[in-house]
């Protein structure tokens, strides 16, 4: 079976990929620089604060110095990424010792913001506009949201209607969703794995996917990062009015909304934003678990699923490895079987996979224990994938009663050359080859006759 497997970066891993020139330029912005000091590693953080007010290189014997013995491996990681970002410039002295000093663009705006303090592009609306309450924007990002997951799984899920742009569209295609002339779109490989997927996981996946395909819209990626590493700085439940973004910009957050990372709403004459927790959190590392939900799954010993969830969602996803019995208002019912298991299997699921969401979505009061989910059930689904995986298909051709062992003999070896040979029994002269290349044996054996 075929493993796809989806790696969500953070943010940090596609500014660091930029070109030299698009990262200087990024670096003019002051909230950027403070954005890119938050997501660095403590060491490196540490690193560029000591330095920030010294204009000369700085040797890196001097810094290994101020690391303890059993930091070694993570003063490593710290300059690796400080290099990768080029906020370090490694300078090489005369006697060929490695020195490393902070990127001038980004030194100067650093040293101001931290200095005077910033102010942002935009102020708020909050005295001419009426705000939905905190607890109401983020009712609001969640149903967005799982509205947005039950229109990948299937357009017929979806609570209310939902019309997605062309850019969100493509980004579907390109991974996530397959189709065929006038069939209905399905969900690939990597679309099923994309629904197990922890929710900062699955933001930033369609995130990446959306500043990967800027240019085919006409955007500069570096100036879509800039944007939405700005938007991070914005307050959470404050209105920000849309004229005092670009056109790009307001495209920008037209699709943001399709996700539920923004609110828009419109007043008689003037329309604005409003930043969900989603949008304020794009700065945050993948790996900061603090935004991540409560969970809501228990799984016993015998196989049964509960999870204590009134979401259509929830079920839905429960659904692609489990045995959905009945729903409660409150309460889904399953069974996790072994055919319910090798249908996750065939979709590309793997077992890992399934186990993962199974411990990072655990109800609170089993979450407490390890393990949260029994052994005997994560060991079962991982015998029931084995099972799978034992025997592997290979469309092939079998060839016996060679006219003489001279041509069986050339026959094997000509399946060898072209990588296609499968099996062989000499005594009786067949042999067995891969489909592929049944065309040219034909034609070899032809000419040997």
């Amino acid at each position: 079976m075929p493993q796809v497997r989806i790696i969500a970066k953070n943010f940090m891993d596609m500014v660091a990929s930029l070109p030299a020139m698009k990262l200087d330029t990024l670096y003019q912005n002051a909230f950027i620089c403070e954005a890119i000091l938050r997501s660095l590693p403590p060491l490196a953080k540490k690193y560029v604060v000591q330095i920030l007010f010294f204009d000369g290189p700085v040797s890196g014997k001097l810094l290994e110095q101020w690391v303890l013995a059993d930091g070694v491996t993570k003063h490593r990681v710290a300059i690796d990424r400080l290099i990768q970002l080029r906020i370090f410039i490694e300078v090489s002295d005369k006697k060929r010792e490695s020195s490393y000093k902070l990127n001038q663009t980004f030194q100067a705006n650093l040293r101001k913001h931290l200095t005077n303090g910033g102010v942002l592009p935009r102020e708020t609306m909050a005295a001419v506009v009426k705000l939905p309450s905190l607890e109401e924007l983020d009712t609001y990002a969640l149903e967005q949201w799982e509205c947005f997951l039950l229109l990948l799984i299937s357009s017929g899920q979806a609570e209310k209607p939902t019309s997605l742009s062309s850019s969100m569209m493509k980004i579907f295609q390109r991974g996530l969703l397959s189709q065929r002339d006038r069939d209905a779109p399905r969900l690939t490989e990597g679309g099923f794995q994309f629904l197990l997927m922890d929710t900062n996981a699955q933001l930033w996946y369609i995130i990446r996917e959306y500043i990967t395909n800027s240019e085919e819209r006409g955007t500069e990626p570096a100036d879509l990062i800039s944007f939405l590493l700005e938007l991070s700085f914005h307050v959470t439940g404050e209105a920000y009015n849309m004229n005092t973004l670009t056109e790009i910009q307001r495209n920008t957050i037209k699709d943001l909304a399709e996700l539920g990372l923004v609110k828009l709403q419109q007043g008689r004459k003037e329309s604005w934003f409003i930043p969900t927790k989603l949008a304020t959190n794009l700065s945050v590392s993948l790996t900061d678990s603090s935004s991540r939900k409560q969970g809501y799954v228990v799984v016993e010993t015998n196989f049964r699923l509960y999870a204590y969830s009134s979401s259509k969602l929830h079920c839905e996803i429960l659904r692609l490895f489990s045995k959905i019995e009945y729903q409660l208002p409150n309460l889904i019912v399953g069974a996790i079987t072994k055919e319910s298991l090798y249908t996750a299997f065939e979709n590309g699921i793997t077992s890992d996979q399934i186990i993962s969401f199974l411990q990072q979505n655990a109800h609170p009061r089993v979450a407490e224990r390890l393990p949260s989910v029994p052994e005997n059930v994560t060991d079962q689904i991982r015998l029931w994938e084995a099972d799978l995986n034992r025997v592997e298909i290979t469309p092939s051709h079998f060839y016996d009663e060679f006219p003489s062992r001279d041509t069986f003999e050339a026959a094997c070896d000509f399946a060898r050359e072209w990588n296609g040979l499968l099996w062989e029994d000499s005594k009786k002269m067949r042999v067995v080859v891969k489909a592929e290349i049944h065309m040219n044996m034909r034609e070899f054996l032809r000419g040997q006759k």
